[in-house]
């Protein structure tokens, strides 16, 4: 008696649509970290040089912050 197992894919097929999602996973993952870079250094842009002092940061430091 033959079994046929159509619960594979295609090599080829299956390891196009791998490398699809994962270049898409990297892209969206690369835009959300530039976001929370920028919205980071927007909040701590926005605070006053007493403000940042308080939570022991200098205006220079909020590139160095926000890319951590």
């Amino acid at each position: 008696m033959a079994a046929i197992d159509f619960s594979r894919t295609a090599l080829g097929t299956a390891t196009v649509a791998n490398r699809t999602v994962s270049f898409f996973s990297a892209l969206v993952g690369s835009v959300v970290a530039w976001n929370d870079a920028r919205n980071t250094r927007n909040a701590l842009g926005a605070l006053s040089d007493r403000e940042l002092e308080d939570i022991g940061l200098v205006r220079g430091d909020i590139d160095d912050v926000a890319n951590f």
